[in-house]
């Protein structure tokens, strides 16, 4: 189908047609509308009274209903029925029903290790215990859907390097400030430094091991490390300098500032500030390397993998834990938690620990002539890239129930408020959407991950990560296979005093790092 690119003249919407389609979006508003709308008003206007606070969303509400959105409508359009089948998962999963299909499969009684959840942590997993784990030593990799189903196969299809150094230390700090009474100032600036170089360090390592693993092994999953260009133009300007100076301070080199005629070349955006550009990050067919992952761990006599296995409960016994299926019980001697959003629904200490927050994204044929392919692309409220012929583009944050973690319900409003953004940075467009689905990221309130032990024993998680998954699971779950094994040969970039559970399962017993002086 060809696509038509209009210019601004194409883009003028008669005062009837507006109101006509403002109606149709009021109409049309469901909970999940809601459920966006106060999460944008909270993180605008959250320090204002109580009316002014609401004032401000009406007024931006309406302008966005009637004049805004109703202005970029034929930009994108919605010509007929809209799937909800994420773009990444439109390919034929290799693995679906595995391994059902044999009508002679059936659980094993017990296991080594059982790894929940089959996403990017679950595929990280398996393929590090295959390549390092003797003969002997089986792990089972258990997931309720298909590989990849779950946010692995729904987000916006990047390798990212993570959160930037300036960003990981305002929110800790933050959050010591909140939680931790027996810390004075000096102490919370010191832990939250050593906390954000932890984690750029770990995440730096990831970001490498990705790269480096899909060169070594052949993966074919699209994968193309172009960066991640974020534009700031709704940021004071000193903010990208402050953030660019400490992590280059720190010496972390790759979120740098780029003039907005670099950001152009690199990306197609039409900006007036500089904007952030993250050196390494990547893009790539996310559900496409999880499915890699498992296909080379399964050709190793040590891991087994049983989709469509929901795990309803795991139970601790003399020898371990039993890990209870709605196919059958599986004992082992050490389980690994890869549910990320799904956590608190098995392990209900994790409410308000780790917090499922919906994203979202949508696709179609078109978009921005000048969108360039293979990059990263972000505002401040909205992300995109093309891939392709298609065009991806989406936003999120707004925190839903335990129970609802997974859940497959987009905002169509934030849709449509995505394409006037597009809009904005891009000028106008012709874009038909295909696709719209959203998912659920695990949040922790110091927004760092959780990477290790939790009850001191043989479970263990990797959660967390704060829609940074790309950025945490692939070495997280290297680490935990090595301690699971008792290998000590490659770093561990995971130290159980910044990434232990403990410190927001128990702070007050958790054994924080040292704080003689700052680590350099």
């Amino acid at each position: 189908m060809k696509i038509d690119h209009p210019d601004s003249a194409d883009m003028h919407v008669p005062l009837l047609l507006r109101f006509c389609i403002g109606l149709r979006m009021i109409c049309g508003v469901r909970k999940q509308d809601f459920q966006a709308g106060a999460t944008y008003r909270f993180m605008n206007w959250g320090d204002r009274p109580f009316l002014v606070r609401w004032f401000c969303f009406v007024k931006w509400a309406l302008y966005q209903t009637f004049v805004a959105i109703p202005s970029a409508a034929k930009c994108l359009r919605v010509d007929g029925p809209v799937s909800s089948t994420p773009m990444w998962l439109l390919d034929e999963n290799p693995l679906a029903n595995h391994p059902w299909e044999n009508a002679d499969a059936k659980l094993p009684d017990a296991a080594d290790v059982v790894v929940i959840g089959a996403g990017f942590t679950g595929g990280g997993c398996a393929y590090h215990w295959a390549r390092r784990a003797p003969s002997d030593r089986r792990m089972v990799v258990l997931e309720m859907d298909d590989p990849a189903s779950g946010s692995s196969g729904r987000n916006e299809g990047l390798v990212v390097v993570g959160r930037y150094f300036k960003v990981v230390y305002d929110r800790v700090l933050s959050h010591l400030r909140n939680s931790c009474a027996q810390f004075d100032a000096a102490q919370r600036e010191l832990l939250a430094r050593q906390f954000a170089r932890r984690y750029c360090e770990a995440a730096y390592y990831n970001a490498d091991l990705i790269a480096s693993t899909i060169r070594d092994e052949g993966f074919d999953c699209d994968y193309n490390r172009a960066g991640w260009v974020q534009g700031q133009e709704d940021a004071p300007a000193e903010s990208l300098r402050d953030s660019v100076a400490m992590a280059a301070a720190e010496g972390f080199p790759d979120w740098v500032s780029i003039s907005p005629e670099e950001a152009g070349e690199r990306s197609g955006m039409r900006l007036t500030k500089p904007a952030g550009f993250s050196i390494a990050a990547a893009s790539w067919h996310p559900a496409k390397w999880v499915w890699c992952l498992l296909q080379k761990a399964l050709s190793s006599e040590t891991v087994e993998l049983f989709t469509r296995t929901k795990v309803t409960v795991v139970d601790a016994d003399a020898d371990g834990y039993i890990v209870r299926t709605d196919r059958g019980d599986i004992r082992c001697r050490s389980v690994i938690y890869a549910t990320e959003s799904y956590t608190p629904k098995l392990l209900s200490r994790f409410h308000d620990k780790i917090l499922p927050m919906q994203e979202q994204a949508a696709s179609g044929d078109g978009g921005p002539p000048g969108l360039k392919p293979h990059i990263g692309i972000s505002g401040t409220w909205w992300f995109g890239g093309r891939y392709a012929q298609r065009v991806l583009f989406g936003a999120g944050g707004s925190r839903v129930p335990d129970e609802e973690a997974g859940r497959n319900l987009p905002s169509r409003f934030l849709s449509r408020f995505v394409g006037q953004q597009m809009v904005r940075f891009f000028g106008p467009y012709r874009l038909v959407m295909k696709n719209e689905w959203s998912g659920t990221v695990g949040y922790t309130p110091d927004e760092y991950p959780v990477v290790g032990a939790i009850d001191g024993k043989g479970q263990h998680i990797i959660g967390g990560m704060c829609g940074s998954g790309s950025g945490v699971s692939f070495n997280g779950a290297r680490c935990i296979c090595n301690r699971i094994l008792g290998l000590t040969d490659e770093p561990d970039h995971y130290p159980a005093e910044c990434f232990g559970p403990s410190r927001l399962l128990d702070p007050e017993t958790h054994q924080w790092p040292a704080m003689d002086q700052p680590e350099k």
